[in-house]
């Protein structure tokens, strides 16, 4: 089902908040934020900081983990009534690591328009100063705060070729990038914290080096570690599961049948052929 973000319908709008530094807001966020008539928040009291700077008096209602539920019957009534409605999170932009895909997708079964407002976020600055390949990258977010959990999920991206992107507690940071030092070996790495921030600083270098930087590191993280370089034996596997492995890297399908036929010094039709027979 296709939709006009803006058609004057009543809509949804998810509205990008500052990640440190308050000239981080766009002018088009502060203008949403002044029109819309019901601001669901992370927390109303950092979003009441933000809205008093920018001298924004609206309605505001929490909007978490535990009440995101019982916020849709409010939403419901809200958008029936031809009003618009804002959601923000406490920094950055919503929906990704924060509250707000349940009320998100709930608009959208609704049949109303949810809009997206381009703004502040952490993992796209922290990997264009990485120094590590921007393209591809996986963006993961937080891993599982128990040791066990966390260590299956990292063997389960060890073959990973792209460059990951990470959010992580303060006071996990150092036991997880053991973990992955344990798991991943010694890659390369970068970790940037409070970003935008007075105190913003990053740190490059191998896992090993950053570990050995980073005792008792206070703030807002955001680490990346380089993908898996290892060069991959081929010798021992199909060419379907060539093919899918480079799909799985990021290859278009004819793009990925291109290179098996130029490892295997084979044609190019003789690998399509055997691909889709």
């Amino acid at each position: 089902m296709s939709q006009k973000s803006y058609d004057n319908t009543p809509s949804l709008f998810l509205i990008p908040t500052p990640i440190g530094n308050m000239e981080d807001m766009t002018y088009r966020a502060v203008k949403t934020l002044s029109e819309v008539e019901l601001v669901l928040s992370e927390d109303t009291r950092v979003t009441g900081l933000l809205m008093k700077h920018f001298d924004i008096k609206k309605r505001l209602v929490a909007n978490h983990e535990h009440n995101e539920e019982r916020n849709k019957e409010l939403v419901k009534k809200y958008l029936e009534e031809g009003k618009n409605i804002g959601l923000v999170s406490d920094r950055g932009t919503p929906v990704i690591s924060d509250p707000g895909f349940e009320i998100a997708k709930y608009v959208i079964e609704l049949g109303y328009n949810v809009v997206p407002l381009p703004g502040a976020t952490a993992l796209i600055p922290a990997l264009i100063t990485s120094g590590l390949d921007p393209m591809p990258f996986t963006f993961y977010g937080f891993l599982n705060s128990k040791e066990s959990k966390r260590k299956k999920e990292i063997e389960d991206l060890k073959e990973i070729r792209h460059t990951m992107i990470f959010y992580e507690a303060p006071h996990r940071i150092e036991q997880t990038l053991q973990n992955m030092l344990e798991i991943f070996g010694n890659r390369k790495m970068c970790l940037a914290r409070e970003i935008s921030k007075r105190y913003e600083e990053v740190y490059r270098g191998t896992i090993e080096e950053v570990i050995n930087q980073i005792s008792d590191i206070k703030g807002e993280i955001v680490f990346l570690v380089e993908g898996n370089k290892e060069e991959k034996n081929y010798d021992d596997i199909s060419v379907i599961e060539q093919v899918n492995m480079l799909i799985e890297d990021g290859m278009s399908q004819m793009d990925a049948i291109k290179k098996v036929a130029k490892l295997r010094k084979v044609p190019k039709s003789e690998i399509y052929n055997q691909y889709h027979k």
